[in-house]
């Protein structure tokens, strides 16, 4: 056991320092930007180019069609979905509102999975839970608003 004392105490110290608060920040925050950028380079898909809530016809057909198994009417489905992959990934890159966020995330990706595509569980669905997941435990991280709010509410 000796003989691997040295490097075991190494590996410690690089333990504990990849543990503290600044990597694990800088970690939640490139999660947020990667996590925020699926929802958000695929509600740019569904909306006229230029505007972040004018659908296209195409979209509109999707949800008629496509995205049929979805339990709510396409006419509420595709603006609210719309909404969420604009409005929550733009919360998630600021790092506020992060769990909420992530959450609302969550709940589409569990919608997708469930009522679009069933087989797309392994491997993208689950990389997306296991993303909300990260930030809807740990939040967003020393760089994100919810950091600079928390900080103001302990003032």
């Amino acid at each position: 056991m000796t003989l691997f004392a040295p490097a075991l105490a190494r590996y410690d110290r690089l333990v504990a320092g990849l543990s503290g608060r600044i990597p694990e920040s800088l970690v939640l925050l490139f999660v947020r930007i990667a996590f925020g950028g699926i929802f958000w380079r695929s509600g740019q898909t569904k909306v006229v180019e230029g505007t972040w809530f004018t659908l296209t016809d195409a979209t509109r057909e999707l949800f008629r069609t496509e995205y049929a198994g979805v339990p709510l009417p396409p006419e509420l489905a595709a603006p609210l979905a719309n909404a969420a992959e604009h409005v929550l990934p733009m919360l998630l890159v600021a790092g506020l509102f992060t769990r909420l966020s992530a959450l609302g995330l969550l709940g589409m990706t569990l919608t997708i999975q469930v009522f679009v595509y069933p087989d797309a569980w392994w491997p993208e669905h689950s990389l997306w839970t296991a993303l909300a997941l990260m930030l809807i435990v740990r939040g967003g991280g020393l760089v994100s608003l919810d950091a600079l709010l928390a900080r103001g509410r302990e003032r």
